[in-house]
Parts: structure tokens; C-alpha cells; sequence
């Protein structure tokens, strides 16, 4: 079993996939996602400090962050697969889990949407801080329950979809390095004063990993529309039309599925860091954004999830003789 390490496999797609819906992110365990975050903070320290050139900086952020990710997820692998063998493949099954989302997105949405079930806005908007870049703290009920659902459908494809991807293309050392160029977009990736430059290329390589599962998130949205109560022929067509419409080059793509299978409108006006910005609509105004539209993304998330996992462990099933070194 040593190559199962490093290379993509099937049984290790399945059970990690598996772990996450049961478990999540257990507190009592450190998450990898913590201690790339911890070293993006000291290294953006360092080289804002030493390096006159952001840009420059920023590549260099990006090129440490994604090989020292790579480099000790394929060692301490090794690692533990050097002393035994079960012990290398439980520790490829907890780091792949660790790359995925489906339990914590479902969960840590579910927050939000309860305390608006109770009428309490101000946690409402607390929680869904948490979640989303936008500012919270002037929210209407409207506008929370079409954050919740954007970020659903977003992160579907960024939490979900594209860790299975890569899970499925180079294993457990692929899909964490994908989870670190994820991390470092969402923390430098902006599109402000601060980090224009720094994070440039944080942004473009967190595009780049994200082009083919954006546009199969969308496609498996349509999949699972019909096994959800949803429209895949509404999804298609809102596709078509509203898929280009979001500032970024993928997430118009799942957001697009995801308000045409709804029957909603998504997009408006948002605020981010104080500036007041008005997204172009995505989708039609057939239905309104509450708990029932919710409860559909929910539904979407999960199926679209499962026609992913069993595309990805049927490719690798079917391939596990072909291995891509990424290392």
C-alpha cells in the first residue's frame, strides 16, 4: 500500500469523502488549514518587510507557501508510511478529509440561517461573517438569506468540488497544495489597497486551480437539479446567459447553476471593507430567497458531492495504474 500515499485512490476518495460528512473538522485534532494560515501571516511580515517590490514579494509568498505544503505533506506521509504501512495510508485518508468542506459548509451555514428562524438578526450577521467576505453588520433579512445561498454555491465548488478534483488527479500532496493556494486567496487574494499587488498572484493561481471545477461545480448543479426538486432545464439556461456576469472568472459559473435551479436572483448590491459595490444579477426573481431556497442549495451541495466523489473514484478506479508525480 505504500503508493497510495502520494498517488490518487479510490478507497482513500471514498472513506475521506466519508469522514467528512460523518465527522468534519473535529476541534480536538489541528487542521493543516491553521499552520498554513500561521506561516502566510509570518511570511507576509517578512517580506513586506524586506521586499520593496509587492509583486515580487507576493509571487514569492506563493511560490514558499504551495512547495513547503507540498513538500511536507508528501514527507510527513512518507513518513508515517515508512514505519508502517496502515500508518502512511490513515494519514493520506486524515489529510484528504482534511481538504474538504462538506459537513463544516453545511454547518457553519445552518448557524446563520437558525438565528434568522429565530428573528435574531444580530447574530444572524455574526455568524454569517464567518462565512463570507462582505460586511455583515448593516444586513437586512433579505440580504443575509442571499449571502448564505451565494456562499453555498460558491464553496461547493471551491470546499468541495475542486478538492475532489485534485484528489483525484494527484492525490492527497495535490489536493493539500490546492487547499493552500485556497487559504492564501483568502487572505491576501484582495482586491484592495493592501494587497492589489501583494496578493496578485495569490488570486490569478487560486483562479487558475479553480477553471475546471468551477465549470464542472455548474454541471453537476444541473446534474443534481432534478434529484434535488430543482429545474435542470432553468440551471442550463441561466447558465447560458449568467455565467459570465460575476467579477470572478469561476464563481459566476456554480452561481449561475445554483439561481437557476433555484428559481432566484442572486448578485446586488454588497459592501467589502466599507466600499459600497453593486453586483451584476445572476438568475431570475421567480422565487423568494429563504428558508426553502436554502434547503435546495443544501440539497444541491450534497448530491452535486456524491455525482463528484463517484466520477472521481470511477476516473481513478479506472486509471489507478496511470500515476502523475507532482512531486
Amino acid at each position: 500500500m505504500g503508493w497510495v500515499v502520494v498517488h490518487p485512490d479510490p478507497l482513500v476518495i471514498f472513506l475521506a469523502l466519508l469522514l467528512d460528512l460523518i465527522v468534519g473538522d473535529p476541534h480536538c485534532l489541528p487542521h493543516p488549514v491553521v499552520a498554513i494560515g500561521k506561516m502566510i501571516k509570518v511570511l507576509e511580515n517578512i517580506l513586506r518587510r524586506d521586499w520593496l517590490n509587492e509583486r515580487l514579494a507576493g509571487i514569492f509568498l506563493l511560490f514558499i507557501v504551495l512547495f513547503s505544503t507540498a513538500a511536507a505533506t508528501f514527507c510527513i506521509l512518507k513518513f508515517f508510511s515508512g514505519i508502517y504501512s496502515l500508518l502512511g495510508w490513515i494519514a493520506a485518508l486524515l489529510v484528504s478529509s482534511s481538504c474538504l468542506a462538506s459537513r463544516s459548509l453545511h454547518k457553519e451555514s445552518a448557524r446563520v440561517v437558525s438565528a434568522l428562524l429565530d428573528g435574531d438578526l444580530p447574530t444572524a450577521r455574526h455568524y454569517l461573517s464567518y462565512i463570507v467576505g462582505r460586511d455583515t453588520d448593516q444586513l437586512e433579512e433579505s440580504d443575509i438569506w442571499r449571502a448564505v445561498v451565494e456562499t453555498v454555491a460558491e464553496n461547493t465548488s471551491d470546499g468541495i468540488i475542486a478538492p475532489l478534483f485534485w484528489l483525484a488527479i494527484g492525490g492527497p500532496v495535490a489536493a493539500m497544495a490546492f487547499k493552500a493556494s485556497s487559504t492564501l486567496d483568502s487572505m491576501v487574494g484582495y482586491r484592495n489597497d493592501r494587497y492589489l499587488k501583494f496578493g496578485w498572484a495569490s488570486a490569478r493561481m487560486d483562479d487558475l486551480l479553480n477553471y475546471i471545477p468551477a465549470r464542472i461545480s455548474a454541471l453537476l448543479f444541473v446534474m443534481a437539479a432534478p434529484l434535488s426538486g430543482c429545474s435542470a432545464i432553468a440551471a442550463m439556461r441561466i447558465i447560458f446567459r449568467d455565467r459570465l456576469k460575476h467579477s470572478s472568472p469561476n464563481s459566476g459559473h456554480p452561481e449561475s447553476a445554483a439561481a437557476g435551479a433555484l428559481g432566484v436572483r442572486l448578485g446586488g448590491p454588497s459592501s467589502y471593507s466599507g466600499k459600497y459595490t453593486v453586483k451584476e444579477y445572476i438568475g431570475d426573481n421567480l422565487q423568494p430567497l429563504d428558508e426553502r431556497t436554502y434547503r435546495g442549495m443544501i440539497k444541491l451541495m450534497y448530491v452535486s458531492t456524491l455525482l463528484m466523489a463517484g466520477i472521481s473514484i470511477l476516473t481513478v478506479y479506472c486509471l489507478r495504474g496511470i500515476h502523475v508525480s507532482f512531486i
